[in-house]
């Protein structure tokens, strides 16, 4: 069954401002929720140093605006000491205003610049506070900005792929995934583990923290739309239940379930599996082919890893192929599948590939670093 991947939605301008404005009291409580478990991943941020600069330089430039302001209508303005005000006189008021000191010595006395006053410099001062106290406002409000990158992304989260831990099997899985050409906002890791969810984090992945054998945990990943699904936990038991939750939640994804020992594959297919690869035993294998045909298993190896050197990929029949023999593609094809059925490439019914076959082949990946 082929599980092609959807374009995700394009993004509307203003998309911040409608998260915010069309989000019902639900949304916004089950955003909340969400926010707790699911981690987005860090964001590219300046280094702390040049985070002062930049607010010092912002607020510099709005206290050199604003003495601007003040020096041009200078006429409307009264100083105690001389009745003069003078370009040190309006940058000594922008001074006092802007930190809302205010001794009273300069005062705007005409219309024009009370008006300005208040259309002008009070929304100044505003901004030249907000600059000031950044960093505490930018505290207060990133749990606001948590929940709009995370109703954002439940928003637009479509057949996607959900990989259900992150331990040394989850990890592969998602290079694999990668190196196929899957994006990153494009996976979804779920793990118990803190250390796990932060690791996926910092890899660029959305990661949510909690145990995957409950419901609401596959929830928050957005499982019930997700196109692919990989279970690679610790134990076989956690296996066989997360198996059960996802495939109870989405009943069209393919489903691929890691499991330890081979008496486990029968349970973990009744749960719902599409495919069931035992680790265990696949390892077993592989350490005898080392020791028998060492080169045979290095092949192996090199066909598992994507763009390592042989990469072994599974692929739609193009137009100019229907019709032909596997044997005159361009690349090396080993097997065909046709309608869920997986063909030997010497079989008689693949002599001729048909429209919407799919054909398993090996083809020259990157060169070896």
């Amino acid at each position: 069954m082929s599980h092609e991947k959807q374009p995700l939605p394009r993004p509307e301008k203003f998309s911040i401002l409608r998260s915010l404005w069309y989000r019902s009291r639900v949304e916004a409580l089950e955003d909340a929720e969400a926010g707790r478990s699911i981690t987005m991943p860090v964001e590219r941020t300046l280094p702390p140093l040049q985070q002062v600069l930049r607010r010092l330089a912002m607020a510099l430039l709005v206290l050199a605006l604003t003495t601007l302001l003040v020096w041009v209508d200078r006429d409307g303005y009264n100083d105690n000491a001389d009745g003069a005000v003078d370009l040190l006189d309006a940058a000594y008021y922008a001074t006092v205003t802007l930190s809302t000191t205010g001794y009273g010595d300069i005062t705007p006395v005409s219309d024009a610049a009370r008006l300005t006053n208040i259309l002008v410099i009070t929304p100044l001062r505003v901004l030249f506070l907000i600059i000031l106290v950044g960093t505490t406002l930018e505290v207060l409000t990133e749990r606001t900005r948590q929940q709009v990158r995370v109703h954002r992304w439940r928003s637009r989260m479509r057949d996607h792929v959900v990989v259900v831990g992150y331990g040394t099997k989850g990890r592969h899985a998602v290079e694999s995934l990668l190196g196929q050409g899957t994006a990153k906002d494009h996976i979804v890791v779920v793990d118990p583990l803190r250390k796990a969810v932060e690791a996926a984090s910092s890899d660029g992945l959305v990661a949510v923290l909690g145990d995957a054998t409950r419901t609401d945990t596959l929830r928050k990943a957005e499982l019930q739309t997700a196109a692919r699904v990989i279970v690679a936990p610790q134990r076989d038991d956690t296996a066989a239940l997360v198996t059960l939750t996802a495939r109870q939640l989405n009943k069209r994804a393919a489903l691929v379930v890691a499991v330890r020992e081979d008496e486990n594959v029968p349970l973990i297919r009744q749960s719902g599996a599409d495919t069931v690869v035992t680790s265990s035993s696949s390892a077993g294998r592989l350490l005898g082919m080392s020791v028998a045909s060492p080169h045979v298993a290095d092949t192996l190896e090199d066909l598992m890893t994507h763009g390592s050197g042989l990469d072994l990929v599974e692929r739609t029949v193009t137009e100019d192929e229907v019709g032909r023999s596997p044997r005159d593609c361009s690349d090396l094809v080993v097997a065909v599948v046709r309608r869920k059925k997986v063909l030997d490439h010497t079989a008689p019914e693949a002599a001729a590939l048909q429209f919407g076959d799919r054909v398993i082949s090996i083809r020259k990946g990157l060169p070896r670093s």
